[in-house]
């Protein structure tokens, strides 16, 4: 590869990760940032070095046939790489790469402040005040659970699962947790965490489950509608990872049907399509993927798109290369 590859990104990036790669790279930017259409992202693999993708562009193997032998590296701007073909990628020669641990701090953030908007009924609220119904305060007016003292159950227990449990410690809930493998018990003590090898157990015992695990093949509707079943009444789900981890039509269904309390949604199973019945609910709060939405988080995010594009152009291999046994 050149010293200065044909890095072609997909999308708007902030102003000083696009200027820096000006500086490095011969870049091919998405001035408008409208999302590429499949032909478009076919177009980009037949002329990139580097692809620079995000995780809502599908480069799937209709997109990576039709790649120019020039292409050798994925760098993609995000954590998740369920938007990849990795194993097609890996045929045809091609290092992915993506941006770890820099948006776990604000995931977390962002799944505590659902908790608390469900629990409290904060968007409800909101709506109330806005709509000019509100008629002041009342002893039974708004009436929320408290969450001091609840059980949490969180799934998936990497970066930002322990993130979620530091804070979730802090508001005094009790932490329990699901993960393919028994964290350190060293970090077990340090959240206060309880380890439940059975997904289905830890579900029918919990106040509120958290969702933090990657969408792979493997969870696929892990809470599926069976699973969702084992809920009790009261519970609250809040996903701040992947749509498809949660069978939606189950979940809509039930919250329609008043079988759970509510849910916090980041991420949608079809997103940006939402299930229409999601809307009309009260007992939802709905947000558009934004969990990791800061400017220091894109910024980050950007920082480590060049770090891993550099050491490739380089000849090293990319501190955030994606292997799939790890996944």
């Amino acid at each position: 590869m050149s010293n200065k590859p044909l890095v072609v990104v997909t999308r708007k990036l902030p102003d000083v990760i696009e200027t820096r790669m000006m500086e490095l790279f011969n870049v091919k930017l998405n001035l408008d940032d409208h999302p590429l259409s499949q032909a478009e992202l076919i177009e980009a693999v037949k002329i990139a070095d580097v692809l620079v993708p995000t995780v809502t562009d599908r480069i799937d193997s209709g997109v990576l046939s039709q790649a120019g032998e020039k292409l050798r590296l994925i760098a993609s701007f995000g954590t998740g790489v369920d938007h990849i073909d990795l194993a097609t990628a890996r045929q045809r020669g091609i290092t992915v790469t993506n941006t770890p641990g820099v948006l776990t701090e604000d995931t977390a953030d962002m799944t505590m402040a659902l908790i608390l908007a469900t629990a409290r009924r904060v968007s409800e609220g909101e709506r109330l005040i806005r709509s000019g119904k509100w008629q002041g305060w009342g002893p039974m007016s708004m009436l929320g659970h408290r969450i001091y003292g609840k059980r949490l159950g969180i799934i998936g227990m990497g970066r930002i699962g322990q993130a979620v449990a530091r804070r979730a410690k802090g508001f005094g809930l009790s932490v329990h947790y699901h993960n393919r493998r028994r964290v350190n018990a060293s970090v077990e003590q340090a959240l206060e965490a309880t380890y439940w090898e059975s997904l289905d157990q830890m579900l029918a015992r919990m106040d509120i489950i958290s969702v933090n695990c990657p969408h792979t093949p493997a969870t696929y509707h892990l809470l599926s509608a069976r699973r969702l079943k084992l809920l009790q009444k009261h519970v609250y789900i809040v996903n701040t990872a992947r749509g498809e981890v949660v069978d939606e039509n189950a979940l809509t269904r039930m919250l329609d049907k008043n079988e759970i309390a509510g849910a916090g949604l980041d991420v949608f199973e079809h997103e940006p399509a939402l299930n229409p019945k999601l809307l009309k609910l009260d007992n939802v709060v709905l947000l558009p993927h934004m969990g990791s939405a800061t400017i220091e988080g894109r910024t980050d995010m950007g920082e480590k798109v060049i770090i891993n594009i550099k050491t490739f152009v380089d000849g090293h291999k990319p501190p955030d290369r994606v292997l799939e046994a790890l996944l």
